[in-house]
């Protein structure tokens, strides 16, 4: 198989970037530019059925994790910083549980080790009832997509994934029919005997509930050497809501 899509820019020390659930590894085109001028080399990569990346009928995180150990492997990377957020979050989780040696430092952005029930189903709905033989531009889409999803905010960020695949004709670059038969596994947890010695910074939204006090203990029991950071007026696309004080945060840790 191949190796997963990726932008790779920057020279220095390995620092990959995973997204979250139906996003892609350009999403944080704009921080990666910004962490690469400290001297990082750069990893926007899209997860499998996202992006640009393969498409298969499969999807769970152990998967996830070799994908990843596999683009390790194929990029020479002998350790690197890795930052993941809510999705990527739990793919970088577990990738650190297993192959710590591949991991220096750890970021994990708005998501806890716990279980969380499904909650895109609203996002899938609208994602599938978008008809391509009649949207014909990004606004149209977005006025269909716009009765399942009020929120501005996150139409922009799902309307990433359209793409011309010929003149004229529009698609997404998910793979939206595997997604939604393996939207339960998104929300799995960290297996709870797992845990994971490396620093991490656990960065949450103040305005977000993906990770709340009961998740606080649960951390600490699975990451001893983490701290958690709370990044003001962000809720749970904390980099994209407040990437100053985002990019902030991270640098701090990274020092």
């Amino acid at each position: 198989m191949m190796p997963l899509h990726s932008k790779v820019f920057g020279e220095g020390f390995p620092f990959i970037i995973l997204h979250g659930f139906l996003g892609m590894g350009d999403n944080w085109k704009t921080l990666g530019k910004r962490f690469s001028e400290l001297g990082y080399q750069i990893h926007l990569v899209d997860q499998r059925n996202h992006g640009r990346s393969y498409h298969t009928e499969a999807f769970d995180y152990e998967l996830l994790v070799s994908d990843l150990k596999a683009y390790c492997a194929h990029y020479n990377l002998e350790k690197c910083v890795l930052l993941g957020h809510s999705m990527g979050g739990k793919t970088a989780m577990l990738f650190a549980a297993l192959y710590p040696e591949l991991v220096y430092k750890l970021i994990i952005a708005d998501i806890a080790p716990r279980f969380y029930p499904v909650h895109h189903d609203a996002i899938l709905e609208g994602l599938s009832a978008l008809d391509f033989t009649t949207i014909k531009s990004r606004a149209q889409a977005d006025t269909q997509l716009s009765s399942f999803i009020p929120e501005f905010g996150i139409r922009q960020f799902l309307l990433k994934n359209l793409y011309w695949i010929s003149p004229g004709q529009l698609d997404l670059r998910l793979n939206l029919k595997a997604l939604k038969n393996n939207v339960s596994e998104v929300g799995e947890a960290l297996p709870s005997h797992l845990k994971i010695e490396i620093p991490t910074l656990f960065l949450k939204g103040d305005k977000s509930e993906y990770i709340g006090q009961e998740d606080e203990k649960q951390i600490s029991a699975q990451f001893p050497n983490a701290q958690v950071v709370t990044i003001s007026n962000a809720g749970h696309w904390l980099h994209a809501e407040n990437p100053k004080d985002f990019y902030a945060a991270v640098t701090y840790f990274l020092d």
